[in-house]
């Protein structure tokens, strides 16, 4: 049962919060941006029933000293289960069904999708905007959630544009029903991305499709596997293609999807990258949302807010 505030307070919905570093991150946050609020965790296993995504934003909606929340692997059901208690939505809310921010304006409660910019800003840290010119790269997506959607939705903007994209995007999901939900979204968006849905009924399906993409091909775990659930989506016979880069949208955890792309052999040189700059995105854009401040996506301010994020995790390792 969730209490009434007697501060105001910032919430974040997940599987496991107490782990995250935020909950140690965020006080140091608040005092650098001047913010009088706290942090608390609200803990819901993935697809809990709707009634408990009710409850959460119901008591959001009515508790006053209540800001606001980060959501991250309940972004899809939150939606789907208590989208009639939500006042309004983004834009990229509308588009996704999704949202990773709940916020407060003007006494109304709002729901925002923050990933497709989230994602965006992640991979660009990542790989230049030029990484895609030479139009051999693929991406291949091991998920077909919140956070993959995201990214392909960004990636679709990028082609609007006229900036180069992935020579083809690979999704894989053992559910064909996210599948579907996903080439339904592109449809009506009028996509023109490469995208292959792929139904695979265990890892080794994954490893073939892994194995069959291009050299520079980036490879990203968007299952949640090896954070909020044990393992991998791959098996240890896994081959990357040459020159891969291996990314998990997870800093923590065990994490075994980049420890089997470390173990490659040397001479296929795959880089592993995991989710730290996507968890200092995704939680710098939701703070801005709910407090209604801006925060710079790069710059000395980020740069600092990084640092103190680092630092925090340090001292956490350390102890």
């Amino acid at each position: 049962m969730l209490m009434p505030a007697t501060e105001p307070t910032m919430y974040f919905v997940g599987v496991t919060t107490k782990q995250s570093s935020i909950m140690r991150v965020f006080p140091a946050w608040a005092e650098e941006l001047g913010l009088s609020a706290v942090l608390k965790g609200i803990d819901l296993p993935p697809g809990a029933p709707a009634a408990d995504y009710q409850d959460v934003v119901r008591f959001l909606k009515q508790d006053p000293l209540s800001l606001g929340a980060l959501v991250t692997t309940h972004k899809l059901d939150i939606v789907s289960a208590a989208g009639e208690s939500f006042d309004d939505f983004g834009e990229d809310a509308q588009v996704l069904h999704e949202i990773s921010s709940i916020s407060k304006k003007d006494g109304k409660l709002w729901g925002n999708a923050m990933d497709a910019v989230t994602s965006g800003l992640s991979l660009e840290a990542i790989v230049p905007d030029s990484y895609w010119e030479d139009g051999q790269a693929e991406l291949v997506l091991l998920g077909a959630g919140g956070s993959s959607l995201a990214l392909t939705y960004h990636l679709h903007k990028r082609a609007l544009a006229g900036l180069p994209v992935p020579a083809r995007i690979t999704v894989t999901n053992r559910r064909i029903s996210r599948l579907e939900e996903m080439r339904a979204m592109h449809a009506s968006l009028g996509s023109t991305l490469p995208i292959t849905y792929v139904q695979v009924a265990d890892a080794t399906e994954n490893d073939a499709v892994v194995a069959a993409a291009a050299p520079g091909s980036v490879i990203i775990n968007a299952t949640g596997l090896g954070k909020d659930r044990p393992g991998s989506p791959l098996t240890e016979n896994v081959v990357f293609p040459q020159d891969a880069i291996a990314w998990d949208f997870n800093y923590r955890g065990d994490l075994v999807f980049l420890d089997q792309a470390r173990a490659q052999e040397p001479g296929l040189n795959v880089r592993v990258e995991d989710g730290w700059v996507y968890f200092l995105h995704g939680w710098t854009r939701v703070i801005a949302d709910v407090f209604a401040i801006d925060i710079p996506t790069r710059g000395p301010i980020f740069d600092r807010l990084s640092d103190i994020a680092l630092n925090v995790s340090k001292k956490e390792i350390s102890k």
